[in-house]
């Protein structure tokens, strides 16, 4: 008695993917830590870990940390009201969240310094009470979340939507407020999509440099982030410095799916347990 399979060319598919993922993954990684390699140990060191290395990771992981915590919040807010209320006009607002996702990420750092500079439209009006939106570290922040933003949208939008309106009348029913039934019958179940949103985020501001680099003054131990500073190595032909600041920042954000897809991992066990 012979079997066949569902889907056919299995083999082919699975062939074609896993070469599609070396040529531009595998690679491209093994080439970056076998660069980092060429260094002694001390070099390493001393390439990863200085006062002006150290004084960018603060700022990159910090700012990354505060985008994506901020990115978490009106992402919900906006997939909330995307998905529970009409409005005029709502296709069109729904499609420019993904704007970040089209605009090059450059003329997002060019569109706010100017806008947020000492004569800028708006910091004309905002630096003088003193806020200062532009060439800081609250700009990177600004920024990031602007570039992060449709990561968290879109990943809690298909949650909602798939969410029955049964069980929150079913809370109301048996008491429940408004706020109890968000906080222990809606936040749960979206509680892997935030976290997932929040982990894309977090990763791809790590990496981000178009935009940051004309938002910031780009000042070591102010508001130089890594990738500003792994650039500069290149241009000064300090290749393999540069690599092994990248391989830190690659790290990091391997550590931080990781972390984020155990998270998800116990919570889904969790809710499968309780049901």
């Amino acid at each position: 008695m012979s079997t066949h399979r569902v889907l056919p060319g299995f083999w082919l598919t699975l062939s074609y993917t896993v070469s599609y993922l070396f040529v531009l993954a595998v690679i491209p990684l093994g080439a970056c830590f076998l660069k980092a390699l060429s260094l002694s140990p001390q070099q390493f060191i001393a390439a990863v870990w200085s006062e002006r290395t150290r004084a960018s990771y603060v700022v990159t992981f910090g700012a990354s940390f505060m985008a994506a915590v901020i990115d978490t919040i009106l992402g919900l807010l906006l997939a909330w009201v995307l998905v529970r209320y009409q409005f005029p006009f709502k296709r069109f607002f729904d499609s420019l969240v993904d704007l970040p996702f089209a605009l090059p990420t450059a003329v997002a750092g060019l569109v706010y310094s100017s806008l947020y500079s000492d004569n800028g439209w708006l910091g004309a009006f905002l630096v003088p009470w003193g806020i200062k939106l532009a060439y800081s570290q609250a700009g990177i922040v600004f920024v990031l979340a602007f570039i992060g933003l449709p990561f968290v949208v879109r990943t809690v939008q298909p949650v909602l939507e798939s969410m029955e309106a049964d069980v929150e009348e079913a809370a109301a029913c048996l008491g429940a407020t408004r706020w109890q039934t968000f906080t222990k019958v809606l936040l749960p179940a979206l509680y892997p999509a935030l976290t997932t949103g929040f982990a894309l985020t977090f990763a791809r501001a790590i990496g981000e440099y178009g935009s940051v680099v004309f938002i910031s003054s780009n000042t070591p131990g102010t508001d130089e982030i890594a990738p500003v500073m792994i650039v500069q190595k290149l241009e000064e032909f300090r290749y393999a410095e540069a690599t092994a600041v990248a391989v830190v920042l690659l790290v990091a954000s391997f550590v931080m799916l990781i972390i984020i897809n155990s998270l998800e991992q116990r919570t889904a066990a969790a809710n499968s347990s309780a049901h």
